[in-house]
């Protein structure tokens, strides 16, 4: 509900996230206003200090919805500048690497730091016309008095422990929007509010989403062992077969490295902890070797998505719809979501644009999501994470088969 004590903003479109899905919807937006000589104010709100802050992801890129988001990117010093020139998928034993004939196509891709990417759409945003507003989390859902989602509000500051307001005591602001895009990444929490109270999960492709924790290092190594646009995939040690799981170098430019562990989080072993497997990795002879003599520059970890198809939910609830990793939309055989990310925000802007112009309904987003390449995407994707359930052996012969 609204409250009297709080500051009040208002908008056409409000979005939670300046992430790949945020970002190229607002882009969308704006540009959709120019071709029909309208105009819509749409705000992006971000927590991080920064745009690009709370970004983190490997990242090979797939250009595909930027493509047809800035199709003349290429000519505007987009920081995507180092195409994937090596593809090699690695078995691991405790000291052997075994060459596989590796599983992914990244002819055409990319290797670049996403929060990079995200920096300068953010600029492209604001060029259009968007406001963007980092600093500042969003904490609760604001809905009117039908309870439709009418936007958001950011947290209060100077709250004591016991709940008392202090001196420096702030209210926060309401952003209020005639329709809500969240755009939070994977389990954001307003998004999980949203899904659970309006049973977007049940309406929608109906399982419960699984989830993996991925830890990355950005590390700067020697001249001589780097190689721009070498990418390499390992599965196997350390860990066991019951696992899921794998890990990932890919050499960016200046001499970077990001490397990293992802571990499925239904692992059996109690015991078993990612940070302390990810210390063990960096030990085997194959990657010790390659980062000897370098030094750690930044680190961090994230949740991923890995439920797939049969996890989507109904993205539209009264009043907004969810976009990108908060509704899903990794593909985990490619380990890739932002290329998916960015085209349903686009998506989601086509809806939201006929629904506040022509007064059509947000239902749109999910009947052209169906339609889209996404949607193929994932079907065709949809039986590779599920197979491994079966073990590392015959998950990798049956993902082979749905190849």
């Amino acid at each position: 509900w609204f409250s009297a004590e709080r500051e009040a903003m208002s908008y056409d479109v409000v979005i939670v996230g300046a992430g790949p899905a945020g970002l190229a919807a607002a882009i969308r937006l704006k540009q959709l206003c120019r071709a029909a000589d309208t105009d819509l104010s749409v705000c992006v709100l971000e927590k991080g200090a920064e745009v690009g802050a709370h970004v983190l992801s490997g990242n090979v890129f797939e250009p595909r919805a930027l493509d047809e988001l800035i199709p003349k990117w290429r000519q505007e010093d987009a920081p995507i500048r180092v195409p994937v020139s090596s593809d090699k998928f690695w078995m691991l034993t405790k000291n052997k690497a075994w060459t596989l004939p590796s599983p992914f196509d990244n002819k055409g891709n990319y290797v670049i730091s996403l929060s990079q990417l995200v920096r300068w759409m953010s600029v492209k945003a604001e060029e259009l016309g968007v406001e963007v507003y980092p600093g500042f989390a969003a904490s609760e859902i604001l809905y009117d008095e039908n309870q439709i989602v009418a936007g958001v509000a950011t947290n209060d500051v100077g709250i004591a422990k016991d709940g008392s307001k202090r001196e420096t005591f702030q209210p926060g602001v309401e952003l209020r929007g005639r329709i809500t895009l969240l755009a939070e990444g994977c389990r954001g929490s307003l998004s999980e509010n949203i899904i659970t109270n309006h049973k977007l999960r049940e309406s929608g492709q109906g399982q419960h989403q699984t989830y993996a924790l991925g830890i990355k290092e950005v590390w700067e190594i020697e001249e001589g062992k780097h190689k721009p646009g070498s990418v390499v995939h390992t599965v196997g040690w350390p860990l066991d077969m019951k696992t899921y799981g794998g890990s990932f170098l890919y050499h960016l430019d200046d001499r970077q490295l990001a490397i990293g562990l992802v571990v499925a989080l239904n692992y059996r072993n109690p015991f078993l902890s990612p940070y302390d497997e990810f210390q063990k990795f960096k030990q085997h002879p194959a990657i010790r070797t390659l980062l000897e003599g370098g030094t750690v520059l930044q680190y961090g970890a994230r949740t991923l998505n890995e439920g797939g198809f049969q996890s989507i939910p109904n993205p539209v609830f009264p009043g907004g719809a969810i976009i990108g990793c908060s509704a899903g939309f990794l593909n985990v055989p490619k380990i890739k979501g932002s290329h998916t990310a960015m085209k349903s925000g686009m998506l989601a802007a086509e809806a939201t644009f006929k629904a506040l112009v022509e007064g059509s309904s947000m239902d749109l987003y999910w009947e052209n999501l169906k339609k889209s390449w996404i949607w193929d995407e994932l079907y065709r994707a949809r039986n590779y994470r599920p197979a491994f359930e079966y073990g590392f052996i015959p998950g990798m012969a049956l993902s082979a088969v749905e190849r």
